[in-house]
C-alpha cells in the first residue's frame, strides 16, 4: 500500500514538473508583458504599454503587414493541406497492406527529415523551374510540409472506421461521391479538424522554409519579421505581448476543438 501511495505521488510530481519545465518559459514572457521591460524585472510597475505599443508603435504598420502575410498563406496552405491530405489518406488505406506501408513510411519522409534540407530543396526545386518569387512559392513549400501532417491526422479515423459502412452506403443506392461526402467524411471530421488546425498552427509558427524562399520580394510572414527585428534591436518588451497574444490565441482554439470533441464522444455514448 505504501509503496502504491509513493508511485502515485512520484509520478504526479514527474508529471508537474514536467510540465512546468515545458510551461514555465511562456508563462515569464506572458507575466513580463504586463511589466514592460526587456531586462526581466518588475521596476516599472504593471503597465499595458506593451500590449497598446502594438497599435501605437512606429513597427505596428509592418507587423500588421507581417501578420496578414501569415494568415493569407497559412489559411490557404491549411486548406489546400487538408483537402490533399484528406483524400490521400483515403487512397493510401484502400491500397494493399505491403504499399500502404511503403506509402506511409514515404509520407513520413517529410515529418522526419530535418527542415532546413526541405528548405534547401524546395529553393533548387522552385529556381530550377523558375517558379515566380513570392506568395507562390511561399505558399506551395507550406502545402508541401504540411499535406503529411494532414495525412497522419486522418489515417486513424480511417483505421477506426467500420469498412461496411461505406459498402453499405453503396448496396442502399448512394453513389461513390454522395457515400464519401455524405457517410465517410463526417467519419473522418475529427481528423479532418485536427489536421487542419495542425497545418495552420505549423504554417504560422513556420521560419526557416520561409526564411530561405522568400526570396528579394521584401514579404515578411510574422517569424521572419520577429526575427529580423529581434536581430538588429534585441527582444524589446513590444514583442512579449506579441507572443502572448499569440499564445492565448492558439491555446483557445485547442481548447475549443477538444472540449467539442469530447462533447460529441458524450453525446454518442448518450445514444448508444
Amino acid at each position: 500500500m505504501v509503496k502504491k501511495n509513493f508511485i502515485k505521488v512520484f509520478s504526479k510530481l514527474y508529471l508537474a514538473l514536467i510540465l512546468l519545465f515545458l510551461y514555465a518559459p511562456v508563462l515569464c514572457i506572458i507575466i513580463f508583458s504586463f511589466f514592460n521591460t526587456d531586462l526581466f524585472t518588475f521596476k516599472n510597475g504593471f503597465s499595458f504599454e506593451a500590449y497598446t505599443s502594438i497599435f501605437t508603435s512606429s513597427k505596428s504598420i509592418d507587423l500588421w503587414n507581417a501578420i496578414g502575410n501569415t494568415a493569407f498563406i497559412a489559411v490557404i496552405a491549411a486548406t489546400v493541406s487538408t483537402v490533399l491530405g484528406t483524400f490521400s489518406a483515403i487512397g493510401i488505406f484502400n491500397l494493399s497492406k505491403r504499399t500502404r506501408r511503403a506509402v506511409k513510411n514515404i509520407n513520413q519522409l517529410p515529418v522526419i527529415n530535418s527542415e532546413i534540407v526541405m528548405a534547401v530543396s524546395f529553393m533548387v526545386f522552385f529556381s530550377t523551374f523558375a517558379f515566380p518569387e513570392g506568395y507562390l512559392r511561399l505558399t506551395l513549400a507550406h502545402i508541401a510540409f504540411c499535406t503529411p501532417y494532414v495525412v497522419l491526422n486522418v489515417m486513424p479515423q480511417l483505421t477506426q472506421m467500420d469498412p461496411n459502412i461505406y459498402e453499405a452506403a453503396l448496396d442502399l443506392g448512394a453513389n461513390p461521391n454522395k457515400a464519401l461526402t455524405k457517410v465517410m467524411l463526417p467519419i473522418l471530421k475529427p481528423g479532418i479538424i485536427s489536421g487542419f488546425v495542425l497545418s495552420f498552427t505549423l504554417s504560422m509558427d513556420d521560419f526557416i522554409i520561409t526564411q530561405i524562399n522568400k526570396g528579394n520580394t521584401g514579404i515578411e510572414t510574422l517569424s521572419t519579421f520577429i526575427y529580423g527585428d529581434a536581430h538588429r534591436k534585441g527582444m524589446e518588451p513590444f514583442w512579449f505581448a506579441v507572443f502572448s497574444i499569440i499564445f492565448v490565441l492558439i491555446l483557445t482554439i485547442l481548447l475549443v476543438i477538444n472540449l467539442k470533441k469530447s462533447s460529441l464522444k458524450e453525446n454518442k455514448n448518450e445514444k448508444i
